[in-house]
């Protein structure tokens, strides 16, 4: 009860093939492996902007000690 038969494979693959076609799955998979690198590029940019913070937090401090 809890396997699934080759032919239940076959089925599921058959009605996701005509819900979203043969050219679209590939469309799917590029567009998500897109938004996941902007995704990191938008991390990486913002650990940087925050390292900068601090960096010049840490200067004007040591402005004002002076």
């Amino acid at each position: 009860m809890g396997s699934f038969s080759i032919w239940h494979w076959l089925i599921v693959l058959v009605v996701v093939l005509l819900l979203f076609g043969r050219g679209k799955i590939p469309e799917l998979m590029g567009d998500v492996a897109k938004g996941i690198k902007n995704f990191r590029k938008g991390m990486g940019d913002e650990e940087s902007a925050d390292t900068s913070k601090t960096v010049e937090h840490d200067a004007e401090e040591k402005k004002k000690d002076s």
